[in-house]
């Protein structure tokens, strides 16, 4: 018998450890207002202060009634 489906490689290579040294990938900036070419549009912006805004309000519930 032959085994058809042996299942992946034990060890896996990556092709970006392959392709650069680990003090590039250390190095890289990453900004979180750009972020793979995409930035935060406003649809985002106004969900993350409405988060800020409902937890402000859920502590303010806890702290003072």
């Amino acid at each position: 018998r032959s085994n058809i489906f042996q299942g992946g490689p034990l060890e896996s290579r990556s092709l970006m450890k392959d392709s650069y040294t680990s003090d590039i990938t250390q190095k890289a900036i990453r900004d979180p207002k750009n972020w793979h070419g995409r930035r935060t549009d406003q649809l985002g912006k106004w969900h993350q202060k409405n988060v800020l805004n409902l937890e402000m309000q859920k502590s303010l519930d806890d702290k003072y009634g």
